[in-house]
């Protein structure tokens, strides 16, 4: 099948682009939020950029869904609804709660989107088309207990370390402070943590090898994005608490 073949040629090129990811945000930061600079070309709303970005996850998965051959096994259906609990948040809600005023460089919405196509194509496609299929009694598998309980764990630490940064400033205000409160008590950066968490526990739920190469991806993208962040709060707050750590508690 010529599609399958396409598939793994681009599941190997999506995995092994990780790690050249991960080099390079190491010593280049992704340009937006509080680390925005001006010499990335054109930008647009910040509400806007992160909808569109994330916009091809809420359209390609069902579609993959319905195109599929899995549309009546109960675990395709699960899949289906624990991805779309992460994403149509993402998509629909958390863009239009956030209240800085920054800008998006239009590449850099671009990017997303691109990866969250090829992404979404991956998980979707897997599970719904090439996988042999989930039987019914995978749904009380200890991988699929234990998974979905680390991606509904991270899922409310993402949700939670977001309600804190939100709600450190006024509506239209502009200025930073530090977070304090839930694990920002141990790291300066547990909303990507719980991101991470999420899709290692959708990893193990899926015992995919897409699912594995996205929880690469996420810790490839979001480790070097916190190590930045920790970096721009000691630049910027003299009292910024040295016991903190960059993305997991207690070791780094």
């Amino acid at each position: 099948m010529i599609e399958e073949i396409i598939f793994n040629l681009l599941l190997i090129t999506f995995g092994f682009s990780s790690i050249l990811v991960f080099i390079v945000l190491i010593f280049v930061s992704a340009p937006y939020g509080k680390l925005i600079r001006d010499d990335w070309g054109p930008t647009l709303n910040n509400k806007l950029g992160w909808f569109f970005m994330e916009l091809p996850t809420i359209v390609i998965y069902p579609i993959l869904f319905f195109l599929g051959n899995k549309t009546t096994q109960l675990l395709s259906i699960v899949f289906l609804i624990i991805w779309l609990s992460h994403y149509i948040h993402r998509t629909l809600i958390f863009p239009f709660l956030i209240r800085g005023k920054n800008t998006m460089p239009i590449l850099i919405m671009v990017f997303g989107m691109l990866f969250n196509a090829i992404n979404t194509y991956l998980q979707a496609r897997w599970i719904n088309t090439f996988s042999s299929g989930y039987s019914i009694l995978w749904i009380i598998s200890p991988n699929f207990l234990i998974g979905i309980i680390i991606f509904f764990s991270g899922y409310v630490i993402n949700l939670y370390s977001d309600y804190i940064i939100r709600n450190l400033r006024n509506p239209g205000e502009r200025t930073y402070r530090i977070p304090r409160g839930g694990l920002y008590r141990l790291v300066s950066c547990p909303n990507y943590l719980g991101e991470i968490i999420e899709w290692g526990g959708w990893a193990l739920m899926t015992w995919s090898l897409p699912g594995l190469i996205f929880f690469i991806w996420t810790f490839a993208n979001l480790a070097p994005r916190a190590k930045s962040t920790h970096e721009w709060y000691e630049s910027r707050f003299m009292e910024y608490p040295k016991e903190r750590k960059v993305l997991i508690p207690y070791i780094f």
